[in-house]
């Protein structure tokens, strides 16, 4: 039946969504920073790289973060939300009223502002030099509290809701049906949000524009929103997170 339903995803709509995909981690990939040129700027500082990659506090450099911000989002919450858009398209082989297009952009939409704010977020963080210029954690606290919140949000009775929310997208979109594609797009990006916003902010923890930090975390998004995988993961997910920001604070490491 999974199979069935992977070969049914050949209209020019899937196509789109899973070109974005493609792109977006493309686009990724030619921009990841390699492994050793990270070890050299915590060797040598920020400073000695400036020319190098600069990330300044003014519209540039904002837009360059934003727009890197904006394909992390892209390449890792629409894989996450496959199985939502798979149940929109069945709503539309059923014989209802859809506009795939306008959902989709919808759903991105809630992303571009995320995108926006975790931007924002990494300049400050840069500036106050708790970030490197790459927007890799500079502080042992900063990490430390990043793994404490995403941990203890795994817990919060908001992320439990928006996961039931993802976990059962048909009973979502029932609730919801009056609403236009867009406005429906919107709803299901937010709750999107409201699951991942903490996971994917560990991107400062695991290192932005890491291609192993992100494909790992796109991994643990999309089992978390499985129905019969999700329910068993959370809460070990939580106590693993805490573990780590515990196990930091006191080695250091």
């Amino acid at each position: 039946m999974f199979a069935d339903r992977i070969r049914s995803m050949i209209g020019m709509h899937w196509l789109a969504l899973f070109g974005a995909i493609f792109v977006s981690w493309a686009a990724l990939y030619a921009m990841a920073i390699p492994p050793e040129l990270r070890e050299a700027s915590r060797i040598f500082g920020s400073e000695f790289w400036v020319a190098l990659c600069t990330i300044t506090p003014d519209l540039a450099g904002y837009g360059r973060v934003a727009l890197m911000w904006l394909l992390m989002s892209t390449a890792m919450m629409l894989p996450t939300a496959l199985p939502a858009f798979a149940a929109y398209d069945d709503l539309a082989q059923s014989g209802a009223e859809t506009d795939f297009t306008s959902f989709a952009l919808g759903f991105l939409a809630v992303w571009a502002g995320f995108a926006l704010v975790a931007a924002a977020l990494q300049m400050a963080l840069f500036h106050f030099d708790l970030v490197s210029s790459f927007g890799d954690s500079r502080s042992i606290w900063l990490s430390v509290g990043l793994l404490a919140i995403a941990g203890t949000y795994q817990f919060s009775e908001l992320k439990e809701a928006c996961l039931s929310k993802c976990r059962a997208p048909l009973t979502f979109f029932m609730q919801h049906w009056g609403e236009t594609p867009a406005r429906l797009g919107l709803r299901l990006g937010a709750t999107c949000l409201g699951c991942c916003w903490a996971l994917m902010l560990l991107a400062f923890v695991g290192g932005v524009m890491s291609l192993a930090f992100m494909g790992l975390a796109t991994l643990i998004m999309t089992l978390e929103k499985l129905p019969d995988i999700g329910r068993w993961m959370s809460r070990p997910l939580g106590f693993a997170l805490l573990g780590a920001s515990g196990f930091m604070a006191v080695t250091g490491l």
